[in-house]
């Protein structure tokens, strides 16, 4: 989920007296070393120079910004963090954090992204009005089949042209081809999904039809549980993990008759595209990697491995991905899929969303997954309207410095009203509250990781474990005057957009990647061309996907992906195929020939 933070909410958080209490419970020698170590010497405000002699209480409240205090508050301090803080908190972490990855005991703290300039919508339960796709025809070969869109392949089914099942071999076939290349799978379903393809032909068979996901193939990034299956979080220390939960979200695709056909890599605790399986590979050119967590989502959907796959993004992990991968992704509002039994890093900031073929498409995913999960606190029924029947003529859209001026001029062709857009506003730090939100909450959810020494064996040492290691010293009080920042962040972002009804710019600017995550706003990440690789190998096709971002208010998701409809409606860019199997001739990564049809 992350790619290397009135006030809305506060979450799970650390204190300075109950760290100062972990730090000196071990011995009370230390307060009375202190007490003869600072004899004659009270007023001084320096920390020995040398870290092995940096036992003082001094040093230790200089760590957390609090040497403010003189030498009897800092013991009384001790003494009281000793006697009152440390038994509390271990009474919590028995009653709450025995069990990694925050999937029990949710925070009773929600962070609602809403605006008052949204508030007053009612929520829209109807089912949007995809267009229609009456002219589809069977294409005489697989490959053309694996890069049709879901509308597409679902008029296919629909009509009797291709069964569920038959298209489930499909993609199981390609996952199996061309997982060798980009390390894309953690988990084949295919008994699952031969028996959820035959659940959806036999309706079919009865006149009963679900919906444009009956009977399409799909993959789940692997920090969402499905029963029976691994769900290894992408790590080490999970890899044998199996989950008896049906995740909400897997619930919901279920319903819709969507047919799992694998469990898909996350990067080792939802971080970057490294897990212990290795790490996944950019369709467009097999040298790069997908970067963010959601990196087996998107390279899988890119290479016409699934029609479509659902990531997760907590700072970054469906932007990046998208944008390497040259496929359509979608970070969702703050709050509108659920997220019951789905590992988590920040409760405030975890979002689950569609990587797809369109924008379309991702607007039949996001119909199917939205709504309230009983069982999490921060999901709402979102008040969208149908991004099908917005008339975007009546759309002011801002257009930032870094925009992709074709995605601007093609816009304003349908009637849009373009303008140049700067988003305002005075914090100054972003990234470092986000840092600040992410890491202490993810702490929370691994406490136990940490404590028994589980990180020592984390896949990329300088990241979370050095992380969590620093976030296990941010005092309480720091924690929710981030938030506090936080607050004022999202009034003045709101502010901001007052002038227009979204803006495009570049989806990957990483202050830009901070700031959405905090306010909770959506943002679709849509092809706008290619570009030569450097120094690419002789005779290949190698290339480098160029993208942007349409972000739109929170609760405003419809008004995105019109936007992101009407520009691709005029458009190809989302249609073009990878080149992996046409790697060139120098390339030493091989390909097994697709296996016959069982």
């Amino acid at each position: 989920m992350a790619e290397r933070s009135s006030t809305p909410f506060i979450s799970y958080y650390v204190s300075l007296p109950i760290l100062l209490g972990l730090l000196f419970s071990s011995s009370w020698n230390l307060v009375s070393a202190h007490q003869k170590e600072n004899q004659g010497e009270n007023n001084s405000t320096q920390c020995p120079a040398k870290i092995g002699e940096c036992s003082s209480l001094k040093c230790a409240f200089e760590i957390f910004d609090a040497s403010f205090f003189n030498d009897t508050e800092m013991l009384e301090i001790v003494k009281g963090a000793k006697e009152f803080n440390i038994p509390i908190m271990r009474a919590n972490r028995k009653l709450v954090a025995s069990v990694n990855g925050g999937l029990q005991y949710p925070s009773v703290l929600v962070f609602n992204p809403q605006w008052d300039t949204t508030k007053h919508s009612q929520p829209n339960t109807k089912t949007f009005k995809y267009p229609s796709s009456s002219a589809v025809r069977r294409p005489s070969n697989d490959e053309d089949i694996a890069f049709m869109t879901i509308i597409e392949l679902g008029q296919l089914i629909k009509t009797k042209q291709i069964t569920s099942l038959e298209l489930t071999e499909i993609f199981l076939r390609r996952l199996n081809r061309y997982n060798g290349v980009l390390e894309v799978v953690v988990s084949y379903t295919e008994e699952l999904a031969h028996k959820q393809a035959k659940e959806a032909d036999n309706l079919l068979a009865k006149g009963v039809y679900l919906g444009p996901l009956h009977g399409i193939p799909y993959g789940l990034k692997d920090i969402i549980s499905v029963p029976k299956y691994k769900t290894t979080w992408g790590s080490t220390t999970f890899k044998n993990q199996v989950l008896n939960t049906e995740a909400w979200v897997y619930k919901r695709l279920k319903a819709a008759g969507a047919v799992l056909v694998a469990k898909l890599v996350s990067g080792s605790l939802a971080s970057v595209d490294v897990w212990f399986g290795g790490r996944t590979r950019n369709p467009w050119n097999i040298e790069e990697f997908s970067t963010g967590s959601s990196a087996g989502p998107a390279a899988s959907t890119s290479a016409g491995m699934v029609p479509f796959a659902i990531g997760s993004e907590t700072a970054g992990s469906i932007s990046f991905p998208a944008a390497r991968c040259g496929i359509t992704g979608l970070r969702p509002t703050f709050g509108t899929v659920g997220r019951t039994g789905v590992m988590s890093l920040s409760e405030s900031l975890d979002k689950l969303g569609p990587f797809c073929r369109s924008a379309a498409d991702c607007a039949v995913v996001l119909d199917a997954i939205r709504g309230k999960d009983p069982n999490d606190m921060s999901s709402r029924d979102v008040p969208f309207e149908d991004p099908f029947l917005v008339d975007i003529t009546k759309l002011t859209v801002g257009y930032l410095e870094d925009a992709e001026i074709e995605v601007v001029k093609v816009l304003a062709s349908k009637g849009v009203k373009m303008v140049p857009f700067k988003l305002n506003y005075t914090v100054d730090s972003v990234q470092g509250i986000l840092n600040f939100t992410m890491d202490v909450d993810m702490l929370a959810h691994f406490d136990q990781w940490q404590r028994s020494g589980s990180d020592h064996s984390y896949e990329v040492q300088d990241q979370w474990p050095t992380e969590l290691r620093r976030a296990r010293l941010i005092p309480a009080v720091d924690y929710v005057q981030a938030q506090r920042a936080r607050g004022k962040l999202i009034r003045e972002v709101e502010e901001s957009f007052r002038s227009v009804d979204a803006f495009i710019g570049n989806a990957t600017d990483w202050e830009r990647v901070c700031m959405g995550n905090l306010v909770g706003i959506p943002v679709i990440v849509v092809p706008t061309g290619l570009k030569p690789i450097s120094h690419p190998p002789a005779n290949t096709r190698r290339r480098t996907t160029i993208t942007t971002g349409i972000f739109a208010p929170p609760q405003r998701d419809h008004i995105a992906l019109a936007l992101a409809m009407a520009y691709q409606s005029v458009t190809n860019h989302h249609k073009q195929r990878p080149p992996i199997d046409d790697l060139g001739p120098h390339d030493i990564v091989n390909i097994p020939k697709s296996p016959p049809p069982p």
